[in-house]
Formats: C-alpha cells, structure tokens, sequence
C-alpha cells in the first residue's frame, strides 16, 4: 500500500499493519511538537487527522520522549499513532514500556515485555484496542518477544475484559505512584488466542 509521507520518515520501523490499522511510530521530533501542544507535526508525519485527545493527554509523549532520551534504540518499541487504514484519522496509541526483558520485570516474567495502549473515546467498544494489541504482539513476537505483561486498574472493566480475552492471567498486584491499585497480568504465549 502506497503511503505518502510528507516529512522524512529517516530510520522509523515500519508500520505495524492488521486488517484496519496501521501501527505506525511517532518520530521524535513529532514527540517533541506535540509535547509542546502542536499537533501538526505530527499530522505531517502520519499524513493523517490527530484529534485533541492526545495533546490533552500527553503522557504517551512524555514517556516516549524520556525513553528515547535515555536509549535511542528503543525507538522501535516506542509510541505508536493508531490509525484507521481507511480514513487515517488516528484513533489511539500504543507503546511497549521499554525494550524487551527489562530488569523490572524479571521477578514477574523473564524475556517479557511491557505495553499499554489508549483507543480515544470517539472509538471504544469497536474491537480496535484488541486488534491493535494482538498485531502488536504479534510484530514483537518477530523480534522474539514471548510474554507479555499489561498492568490495569481494578476498576477498569473494558481493560480488564480485554485482556481477558487475550488470555491474560493475573500473577500479582501493585501500587503505582500515579495510578494506585493495579492488577499485574501476564501472557506466556502470544500465539494462544
């Protein structure tokens, strides 16, 4: 699929495509632009509409952008704009936490790896946020990724049915600073739907 890009795309991984998304990896200029709430930058490097949501909530840019600062080769496993294939708007993002078997995770899961994903309001309750982790895990699973942990807040049902239905099985609990409570689930096998 012919894709017009009008900024430099430079060393970006390739998209991660499924049936009706593009996974698609935010240059770090386009961090640097939307962390200073300009949105165009980014617009121009996905060729695509990005809604308000993700200026109003920047914590995936913010996280992107001190990862990137500490480890450029983390960029592959970086924040990554959702978006419609058919329309480009973007719906969404993705990131994995960090580079595959992080020394966090090991008293959890060794050879794992982290992620966390958003669908903006506009487009929940679609199948999109399970299309987005599976094709996810199945691009990290080409880079030899086989576990998988995702941390979710109790309270929050739609996530918690999500990876539910990933087969996600919880191995334990902790207290984040910002969030509190969180259910810690993991996958061993990417290929068990």
């Amino acid at each position: 699929m012919d894709r017009p890009y009008p900024v430099d795309r430079g060393d970006l991984p390739s998209d991660i495509e499924t049936a009706r998304l593009l996974l698609c990896c935010l240059h770090p200029e386009s961090i640097r632009s939307g962390l200073l709430g300009d949105r165009s930058a980014i617009e121009r490097q996905l060729a695509a509409r990005v809604p308000a949501d993700l200026i109003r909530d920047p914590a995936v840019l913010k996280f992107a952008a001190a990862r990137l600062a500490e480890d450029q080769d983390y960029l592959p496993w970086s924040a990554r704009a959702i978006l419609l294939k058919d329309t480009r708007e973007m719906i969404g993002h993705f990131r994995f936490h960090s580079r595959p078997d992080p020394d966090y995770l090991n008293p959890y899961a060794h050879h794992a790896i982290e992620f966390g994903y958003v669908i903006f309001p506009a487009h929940r309750r679609q199948g999109y946020a399970f299309e987005a982790l599976t094709g996810a895990m199945d691009w990290a699973v080409t880079h030899g990724v086989r576990r998988f942990v995702v941390t979710v807040s109790p309270d929050n049902a739609p996530s918690l049915a999500l990876v539910a239905k990933a087969r996600f099985r919880k191995i334990g609990e902790h207290i984040d600073d910002e969030d509190g409570l969180e259910l810690i689930l993991l996958k061993e096998d990417a290929a068990d739907r």
